[in-house]
């Protein structure tokens, strides 16, 4: 492996490759490793460095048209995605959450990774451009392979509610391989295998993806570093991993040759853009959390000698969801911090900010078993805590007690004290062509338009997360459970008060279809009329379940990377 600045290289050069990969998140990092082979030359190319810096952060802005505009939506935004990527800002990212650098969104992500259902792949009379090219039994293979990349285990704990419409539905965590307390981080990983026959070139941000003369092949893309060298790079086969954005943004902003983009004949680049859409349904009181966070809260499975993270929630099922013509939806529940929390108090008197100092002293007091534990979260994470004894705590830490695992991963080490249980429901974007990504009048410091998001959240959306609030409020009682109390935009039905934002998965852009009018790329992922140019990653799901995509995402990036060996194998 070989990784290299593109500021190394004399200015105008050319590079010649075999296969050109743009994006090297974790969807063109295993494409590249499935691909590599002795002879073979494969080109990574990355717009960041090793690790997120402000420069390149700078551009991933985007000029937003659509939802997001609201002064709650904005706030909530900052609360959500604040403290998920390094150098993100609600003014440079009004939509998503895009990391430029080795690692691409993982740099910012949780880890939490789901497969999709039988009925995602399907055509549903009641959503609207509904349906894959491919089914779920085709790409089951395909996704035990990306479990392992993940380092998913392949087997859940047993299903344990099916109840008035709601079933048992598990998300899994990827756990690190370098970091024995982290979730798993894709750059790190990578620089720790050294993959051979790989040459990453970072600081490249591609400017132009061009054809050859009649427009059936690719031929070569333009790239430019932040100081101004640029560089030609030709390759007999081109993918496009760069993300639901970026994959759009450079296809419609290659117009040397064709006016309207590469790609975009039938004006389809950029359409049926898609996201999560997820809302807080209700609480229960600090009483009822033990037997809940029981049944619905984190579980350990073991496989090969590692212990794996599970966290339970409940999804409609396939019954459910015709009959109330509802999009595919689940719950999950959440816990609370307490206003009181020792660790907030403690933080306040060290940097003299409190504004209650004997009530601070007090919390700190009272928990003292809290911050006791969080010193030793620390000393375990310490880099010369050696590796056995970290895998060995971990691995009987999850076996033992998973929900206290989960607890000192989502607050960073330092147990919280909690205060409550929320439940919140998630659902699925119905496509939409109006949804869209376009280009912006404003350009990026190298004259290319930026990304113009006009996203569209529907009244089947807003149903969906209705239904589903009330649904699992049912099913809870009916299998003798607590009920939460619900928000008050559930029991007053006022979809309206909804405060919706993204969730940082951008989908859809570049749909698959077997059909060019209503899609970008082919059943193996081929930009349509394009002999050559290949595009990966979320952009091409034509609808995006509920489930978190990465899984899926990866599934289908290992699929893409057995046809081009093919390809290449046949020259």
């Amino acid at each position: 492996m070989r990784i290299v600045r593109l500021s190394e290289f004399d200015d105008n050069s050319t590079i010649m490759a075999d296969m050109v990969i743009v994006g090297a998140g974790p969807v063109g990092l295993t494409i590249a490793e499935h691909c590599c082979r002795q002879g073979r030359r494969v080109i990574l190319v990355e717009s960041g460095l090793e690790t997120e810096n402000p420069e390149h952060s700078a551009l991933n802005e985007v000029e937003n048209v659509g939802e997001l505009q609201q002064e709650a939506q904005i706030r909530k935004r900052v609360e959500f995605h604040g403290s998920q990527a390094k150098f993100w800002s609600p003014d440079v990212q009004p939509f998503g959450v895009r990391c430029r650098a080795l690692g691409g969104s993982t740099h910012a992500w949780a880890g939490k990774s789901a497969p999709f259902d039988a009925l995602d792949f399907q055509a549903r009379s009641w959503v609207p451009h509904s349906g894959w090219p491919v089914d779920r039994e085709h790409i089951v293979p395909y996704l035990h392979r990306a479990m392992k990349v993940l380092n998913l285990s392949p087997k859940a704990p047993p299903e344990c509610f099916d109840t008035g419409g709601l079933r048992s539905f598990y998300w899994q965590f990827a756990r690190s391989r370098v970091d024995r307390l982290d979730v798993m981080r894709f750059g790190p990983e990578f620089l720790g295998r050294q993959p051979a026959d790989i040459d990453v070139l970072l600081d490249a941000t591609v400017r132009n993806i061009g054809l050859n003369s009649d427009v059936s092949r690719f031929s070569h893309i333009d790239v430019v570093s932040i100081g101004g060298k640029h560089a030609r790079i030709e390759a007999e086969i081109c993918v496009l991993a760069a993300g639901g954005i970026e994959n759009a943004r450079l296809l419609l902003a290659s117009t040397e040759v064709l006016s309207k983009g590469v790609g975009n004949h039938n004006d389809v680049v950029g359409r049926y853009l898609m996201d999560h859409v997820e809302a807080r349904v209700g609480r229960f009181p600090t009483d009822q959390m033990a037997r809940l966070t029981k049944l619905f809260g984190f579980y350990g499975v073991h496989h090969e000698k590692r212990a794996h993270m599970f966290a339970h929630g409940l999804a409609l099922t396939d019954g459910a969801q015709e009959r109330e013509q509802v999009l595919n939806a689940a719950v999950f529940f959440s816990t609370e911090r307490a206003p009181d929390d020792p660790w907030v108090a403690l933080k306040k008197l060290l940097r003299s900010r409190s504004d209650d100092i004997g009530r601070d002293i007090l919390s700190v007091a009272a928990g003292s078993g809290f911050i006791a534990r969080g010193i030793g979260m620390k000393i375990l994470s310490d880099r010369r805590t050696p590796k056995v004894f970290k895998d060995l705590v971990v691995n009987a830490a999850i076996a033992l007690s998973p929900n206290l695992v989960a607890d000192e991963f989502q607050s960073q080490g330092l147990p919280r004290k909690l205060t409550g249980l929320r439940m919140e429901a998630i659902c699925e974007q119905a496509p939409n062509p109006a949804s869209r990504i376009s280009l912006s009048d404003r350009k990026d410091k190298f004259g290319v338009p930026i990304a113009k998001i006009d996203w569209r959240i529907g009244d089947l959306e807003r149903k969906t997360l209705l239904r589903t609030a009330e649904l699992s409020h049912q099913a809870l009682a009916q299998a003798g459970l607590a009920t939460p109390s619900l928000e008050s935009w559930v029991t007053e039905r006022r979809t309206q008060d909804l405060v919706i934002i993204d969730m940082a998965h951008t989908l859809g852009t570049t749909r698959m279809s077997t059909n060019p009018r209503t899609g970008v790329v082919d059943v193996n992922c081929k930009v349509h009329g394009i002999n050559n140019l290949y595009v990966a990653g979320g952009s091409v799901f034509p609808t995006s379940g509920h489930a978190n995509p990465t899984l899926m995402i990866l599934s289908l990036a290992i699929r893409l990377a057995d046809h081009l060996n093919l390809e290449l194998a046949r020259g």
